[in-house]
């Protein structure tokens, strides 16, 4: 098994590849499609601006390969912005994104009273059983650093729920799809397991 990692010059790619390293993942880090052609599963490890980072996917052709791949039926894995560009589009410089997820990433609004970016632990209340949170605690904690938040169109493709001002989605999933809006391979022992998971699942 081969797991495919999109380096889109703006990911936390050191990170990820730290956490494959210590689960004794194969993987392939690839900055062209062409690279990761014979991939059985794709992380995307995102961080920063989802209008940059399609920006890059869109100039690269790794939007169209991720559409192209997530057709396959092999996993697929957002990460941070990789939770928000999964969907239609992002209030975050009015990005146009993936479409893989019918939704917006919306902005966390002033009014909350709350320091944004959300920056540190949190709680995610899982919703729905998904082999991504097997064996890990239904109140887990896990790291975000975000000011944007996935805003799907459907309660169906929620996971997992954060409350921070607002209540948001925090782990997606769809079909083959899954997206988390915190950082598992900066989370300490459950985020490991939920990486870990992902890469023993089959389908």
């Amino acid at each position: 098994m081969q797991v495919g990692v999109i380096d889109y010059k703006a990911g936390n790619l050191r990170s990820v590849e730290t956490a494959l390293k210590y689960l004794g993942a194969s993987f392939t880090v690839g900055d062209e499609p062409e690279q990761l052609g014979s991939v059985d599963k794709l992380i995307f490890p995102g961080v920063g601006d989802a209008k940059a980072a399609m920006d890059v996917l869109d100039q690269t052709g790794f939007s169209d390969y991720i559409r192209e791949f997530a057709a396959t039926g092999k996993p697929l894995l957002g990460i941070c912005v990789g939770s928000q560009i999964v969907l239609d589009s992002s209030e975050e410089r009015s990005a146009q994104c993936l479409g893989l997820i019918p939704g917006v990433a919306r902005r966390f609004p002033d009014s909350a009273g709350l320091k944004i970016p959300q920056i540190g632990w949190n709680t995610v209340s899982v919703v729905r059983d998904s082999p991504l949170l097997h064996g890990i605690p239904a109140e887990a904690s896990f790291y975000f650093v975000h000011s944007y938040y996935p805003d799907p169109a459907s309660d169906d493709a929620v996971i997992g729920n954060t409350d921070y001002g607002v209540s948001f989605a925090s782990i997606l999933g769809q079909d083959n799809l899954s997206a988390v809006q915190f950082h598992p391979e900066k989370s300490g022992p459950w985020g490991l397991k939920l990486l870990q998971n992902f890469l023993e699942r089959s389908e």
